[in-house]
């Protein structure tokens, strides 16, 4: 896994889900704000982080930092995906498969809002068993980060392009 300088980038951000949160001490309930941000180049490059803190603002701030330190590099075949790809985190699954090119993003908030910074304008999708948008978002992430190339599987294996598309 390369890392990737986030400096250099031109990221946009996108806030996913903002979440009001407590904490029960001596004194009564403490209440804090998580936000679940996501940040991409549009071209490839997507991460995602959350913040928490006593304003949403600063809570947001948080979570592009996180977000920024969080950067993947994903597959791409033109304007859509490679393959058809599940990814899954906690009791989350994430469907992602390619699509022809003028379909779209077909998908739902979290997913949608990745895809989008991602760069993928072309792409059919559905969550299945969660909808709660922090584990959503992570197994739609781990499903981009799982996809390969036809030539990287083709190194793999040992054979030429030609051979494994058919």
């Amino acid at each position: 896994m390369e890392m990737i300088d986030a400096s250099t980038l031109d990221l946009q951000e996108k806030v996913v889900a903002i979440n009001r949160v407590s904490k029960t001490v001596k004194g009564g309930r403490v209440m804090k704000f998580s936000a679940l941000v996501v940040v991409g180049d549009g071209n490839g490059i997507v991460g995602f982080g959350l913040g928490k803190a006593a304003e949403v603002p600063e809570a947001i701030r948080k979570g592009c930092e996180a977000a920024k330190k969080n950067l993947h590099r994903i597959n791409m075949k033109g304007t859509t995906i490679p393959h058809e790809t599940v990814g899954a985190f906690g009791a989350g699954r994430v469907l992602l498969r390619p699509a022809p090119e003028g379909t779209g993003v077909i998908a739902g908030g979290a997913v949608r809002a990745v895809l989008e910074v991602a760069g993928i304008k072309d792409i059919r999708t559905k969550c299945q068993r969660t909808n709660n948008p922090c584990n959503v978002v992570t197994a739609t992430v781990n499903g981009l980060c799982s996809l390969q190339s036809a030539e990287q599987v083709a190194a793999k294996r040992g054979k030429t392009v030609k051979e494994i598309l058919g």
